[in-house]
């Protein structure tokens, strides 16, 4: 961030700064992404004429849609040629977000993932709809569309959300116990403890894009996924042995979650999803580098809606 403290403008954009990358980074999935789009908000607040400005909130927020929109629109071509499955980029998050159910689920990996499929447009005015509560006339406003477009692209979204995304998700002291154990599982190397916190039908996505080796495809089924995990113990992973593979319960997206990291670098992240029993449905592992940085830099984001 480049503001000075002398500027005139400056206060205020601070004290909107962590609203708008919640907003820029449940568009984009990325928080590099994020960062920027607030930069370039930063930008075009300091040349603005904010005497003209009524509501400084309506209109940052405004800014940041329009700017993550673009971005949204010109990664769609990247992201149709990228190399194996596509995962957003993961964060750290503080544990307000365990506090509010609603800002942790709506920033969770699999909700991420789900909101990648939508249009740009939908997802702009889901994400400002459902999640910050925007009125329709202010999302008309901040996307540049009529309201009545506004409205059928909101209700699409939501069918389309709720079609992949039941929420039926176990509570989150379930989940906590079922990713501890899980954790406890994998470390040891136990097979048949990891197939008792399964579901039968487990999906396990990687994404390596390219860049490390990762399955291209969705590895599915608990015996599959058990196997696949139980062989991290006894195998080198990203040219890491075993011995030096350290691995740590750590909140992520949300959720809690897995670090791995080898003596110099994190090596992947790890995050789950749940069924109402508390048993894992999916399974998320980001080993892109790329995708990395911010889990590495050790920065909690605090990714409240308010």
């Amino acid at each position: 961030m480049t503001e000075t403290s002398t500027h005139p403008g400056q206060q205020v954009f601070h004290e909107y700064r962590r609203l708008l990358f919640s907003v820029a980074y449940r568009l984009l999935g990325s928080a590099a992404d994020a960062e920027d789009a607030v930069q370039d908000a930063w930008l075009k607040w300091s040349a603005a004429d904010r005497s003209q400005v009524a509501d400084p909130k309506a209109y940052l927020t405004r800014i940041v849609s329009n700017l993550a929109l673009e971005r949204l629109r010109s990664a769609r071509h990247k992201r149709e040629t990228y190399v194996g499955p596509w995962l957003p980029e993961p964060i750290l998050t503080g544990g307000d977000a365990s506090e509010a159910v609603t800002d942790a689920e709506s920033v969770s990996m699999a909700m991420l993932v789900v909101l990648e499929t939508l249009s740009p447009l939908e997802r702009a005015v889901f994400v400002l709809k459902e999640v910050f509560d925007f009125s329709h006339a202010e999302i008309a406003e901040a996307v540049e569309r009529s309201e009545p477009a506004v409205r059928q692209a909101a209700h699409r979204a939501r069918e389309h959300v709720r079609a992949r995304r039941p929420r039926f998700a176990a509570d989150r002291s379930r989940q906590r116990e079922a990713t501890e154990r899980f954790f406890a599982a994998a470390t040891g190397g136990d097979v048949n403890a990891l197939m008792e916190l399964l579901s039968p039908d487990v999906t396990l996505w990687t994404d390596g894009g390219g860049k490390v080796r990762q399955a291209l495809r969705p590895v599915v089924g608990a015996a599959t996924v058990a196997n696949w995990f139980a062989a991290l113990t006894t195998v080198t992973y990203q040219g890491v042995g075993p011995a030096d593979m350290k691995a740590e319960l750590v909140e992520i997206n949300g959720g809690p979650g897995v670090l791995f990291s080898g003596p110099d670098r994190v090596i992947a992240t790890l995050t789950f999803d749940f069924n109402a029993e508390g048993r894992i449905t999916t399974l998320h592992n980001v080993a892109n580098p790329d995708k990395l940085h911010a889990v590495a830099d050790g920065t909690a984001y605090d990714i409240g809606t308010r």
